[in-house]
């Protein structure tokens, strides 16, 4: 039996920081791109393309003809994504920017590189968050009659819901969040109040009419979404008429709050 050889590990930053240079490098390369709207032209090395990544093994796959051959043109990536792309593929890390990973994250998906994905999706969730947000607002109806908002999570669904700037009014909001309480305590076998009490909080009952609030309390008797408490909270902002004390969130109108008579008791702004 052969005696077991001795494994030598070099010092990795050394190595992580030669292949670095070679990151948009035209010396030894054998494959241009042009990147980006503004074709942006960066040099990389096919071998090593081919070797980590699926995507490029199969887009370099033919080996180039003679004479200098025409450049690989990918216009749907932004450069200075794709050149984060390029440092995680010959480094196996990159230094990840808030103003451009959403790009990142994009190109890591249409790439296949699953661990970059990952990390992307994690350091990018705010300005994702920010992202989603700000399209649902400007596209609520369609928004909340999708099958993608009744699979929200709690989590995703309470930035909505707390946003003056939805394009809905409050009535159709509460109809929305009980049927996405519907379908969650369908899928968790749970009451639909207890799935809901993350979010229904967020709604603003006060903005609803007497007849729309007097509805709503009759439904929630039948089937049990909001807490009483806060329904009482509502009726409170009827009955004091009083717009100091109904300065708070759950009074508050959303931009696509319909006008009704008793709004003019609440001293209500748009902010």
């Amino acid at each position: 039996m052969e005696p077991l050889g001795l494994v030598v590990h070099g010092k990795a930053e050394p190595f992580s920081a030669a292949l670095r240079s070679l990151v948009n490098n035209p010396r030894y390369s054998d494959v241009r791109f042009v990147v980006g709207q503004e074709q942006q032209e960066v040099f990389a090395h096919r071998c090593l393309l081919a070797c980590r990544c699926n995507f490029f093994q199969r887009l370099l796959g033919t080996e180039p003809g003679p004479g200098v051959p025409s450049p690989v043109v990918l216009s749907t990536v932004p450069t200075e994504a794709f050149l984060a792309v390029l440092e995680f593929l010959y480094t196996n890390s990159v230094k990840l920017h808030r103003h451009s990973v959403l790009e990142v994250l994009t190109a890591a998906v249409e790439y296949g590189l699953e661990e970059l994905r990952e990390v992307a999706v994690t350091f990018g969730l705010g300005p994702l968050q920010e992202r989603c947000v700000a399209f649902i607002e400007a596209h609520s109806q369609e928004a909340l009659r999708s099958q993608g908002f009744l699979e929200l999570s709690a989590a995703a669904l309470l930035p909505l819901l707390r946003s003056d700037k939805l394009c809905v009014d409050e009535a159709e909001l509460v109809r929305a969040a009980r049927s996405w309480a519907r379908v969650g305590a369908a899928v968790l076998e749970r009451p639909v109040a207890e799935v809901a009490a993350p979010v229904v909080k967020e709604l603003r009952l006060a903005l609803l009419a007497p007849a729309e609030l007097s509805a709503l309390e009759e439904q929630n008797r039948q089937e049990p979404l909001i807490p009483v408490e806060q329904i009482v909270e509502a009726w409170k902002c009827h009955a004091l008429r009083r717009g100091d004390e109904a300065r708070g969130a759950p009074c508050r109108r959303r931009r696509g709050t319909l006008p009704r008579e008793h709004h003019r008791f609440l001293n209500l702004s748009f902010k």
